[in-house]
């Protein structure tokens, strides 16, 4: 008989397809919360699924000891990891706001559910012997797990962690969990008892208190990672952004990360913009890369001959934000209405690939390189591409982590710059919310360093200080170092390597 034509067999296999769902999905949320937290995402999603495999193999050793009530074991497996699962987010989260131990929070959760999840496919292919061949038995309940398990990859980065967040999601898959283990009771009720009747509900409740109350637990929490109370919160499918505000002072955060305070911000971007914009003759057409904030854009639109400007930011929701609504709008001038500008939400990398202008100006506003993501666009290969779409007298500028804080990348990123055959001139000043912060503007000639001429509303740059940016004091001059190519991504070492000495 065809195991369609069996309901029990049919829902434990289906139950093996959820199984797997949640599986992968935990792993996946353990690791983003460990680099949203932590940063290094390739450290922590390697460290996370080693850690997550190595415990279902012990999980899947250990199942030989379960020789009696296998359905009984499986259904208390199911509960177990419906809570420490669906919980799992939370945990952590609040490990590393309040218990300030996070990584023994971090390896503890993993084992426990890796080993869970080890031994749940062992034991459904026990319970199902007497229904099929030992090879049917086999391959159907792996095939259904590895078919889960590419839903799972495919359904978080898509739906869980841009429509539900972190924490939802957890909650969401401890629901499921739940579900699995109350069906499996329901198939095997006679054997097990009524006790479940009781524990079931009381699980679902919690998981559900959680779900419906995942906002405010996550606001609880985050609040106690920031100064500020918080004012915007989002989880983008790309980042995790966070505004805060204190007495009409708004933060700026992606991942964690600062990108802007406006009591300095423009020290920042008037360092950033005017020095390039000020150093070419030509500013009819502009390339923003990054600075979906519209603060550089703010920048440029200070210049009267500009005609074009094209942003070119990944994540729309970033430049929706600071377009639309009035509080972020207002911080950069309301850039985004002006007419010259057109707004692209693409990756920078395929943009330029397709692209076929030239362009006069090119400014890389972008967030530091701490993942792959984002070291591949400050590669030599992609300086290349930028270099070709330099008008003939054309420049560009990037900003370039802190000279002093992250020294040898900040000179890897010029160094792998001047390697694509432009002429390079690294400067740095000082920004409060960062410390000393570095640029390098670059060009196919040799390019002055010129203040702009008469522009209206500088806060901070002049003639006098770009002179004193040019200088560097003996702890944060030019070092020896290594390109940054695509094959070794050693910008991120270094990136890493330098920022830990100040503050791990």
């Amino acid at each position: 008989m065809h195991y369609t034509e069996r309901p029990r067999e049919t829902a434990l296999l289906f139950g093996t397809f959820v199984i797997a769902v949640c599986g992968l999905v935990y792993e996946l949320l353990e690791s983003t919360i460990s680099s949203y937290l932590l940063g290094d995402s390739v450290y922590h999603f390697s460290l996370v699924i080693g850690l997550f495999m190595s415990s279902m193999g012990i999980g899947a050793w250990l199942s030989r000891f379960v020789e009696e009530s296998l359905e009984k074991a499986f259904v208390i497996l199911q509960l177990s990891i419906s809570v420490i699962g669906g919980f799992s987010a939370l945990l952590l989260f609040y490990a590393f706001a309040y218990i300030q131990n996070y990584q023994g929070f971090l390896y503890l959760t993993t084992v426990a559910l890796g080993s869970m999840l080890g031994m749940e496919i062992p034991l459904i292919i026990r319970i199902l012997r007497s229904s099929f061949s030992l090879k049917s038995n086999i391959s159907n309940v792996f095939t259904l797990d590895y078919i889960g398990a590419l839903f799972a990859a495919l359904l978080f980065p898509m739906v869980l962690l841009p429509q539900l967040g972190l924490m939802q999601t957890g909650f969401l898959l401890g629901i499921l969990n739940l579900l699995v283990g109350f069906m499996a009771w329901y198939l095997f009720r006679e054997l097990l008892g009524k006790i479940y009747i009781v524990i079931i509900p009381l699980i679902g409740t919690a998981l559900l208190t959680g779900l419906f109350h995942s906002q405010d637990l996550t606001s609880f929490i985050e609040s106690k990672l920031y100064r500020s109370p918080i004012i915007y919160s989002e989880q983008t499918p790309y980042q995790k952004l966070v505004a805060t505000s204190s007495k009409g002072r708004i933060q700026f955060y992606i991942n964690g990360a600062i990108q802007f305070d406006t009591l300095d911000e423009y020290r920042y971007h008037e360092s950033l913009v005017h020095p390039v914009m000020g150093s070419v003759r030509a500013h009819e057409n502009i390339l923003i890369i990054g600075g979906g904030d519209g603060m550089s854009l703010r920048e440029v639109l200070k210049y009267p001959d500009v005609s074009r400007i094209t942003l070119v930011d990944l994540d729309p929701a970033m430049t929706k934000l600071f377009r639309d609504n009035p509080a972020f709008s207002a911080i950069n001038g309301q850039s985004f209405h002006d007419k010259r500008v057109k707004v692209v939400n693409e990756d920078a990398w395929k943009f330029l690939e397709n692209a076929s202008e030239l362009y006069d100006v090119i400014i890389i506003d972008l967030p530091d390189p701490d993942n792959l993501s984002l070291g591949r666009l400050y590669s030599q290969t992609f300086y290349t591409l930028v270099a070709a779409h330099l008008s003939r007298m054309g420049a560009m500028v990037t900003q370039s982590t802190s000279p002093l804080y992250s020294r040898r990348a900040f000179w890897c990123i010029e160094k792998t710059i001047e390697s694509t055959g432009l002429k390079t001139i690294p400067y740095h000043t000082y920004v409060p919310s960062f410390g000393e912060w570095g640029f390098v503007l670059a060009s196919g000639y040799d390019i002055p360093l010129r203040a702009p001429g008469e522009i209206k509303g500088l806060r901070y740059l002049s003639r006098d200080m770009l002179d004193t940016m040019l200088l560097f004091p003996a702890d944060m001059e030019k070092l020896d170092v290594e390109i940054n190519r695509l094959s070794d991504h050693r910008l991120i070492y270094y990136y890493e390597a330098d920022w830990n000495k100040w503050y791990d």
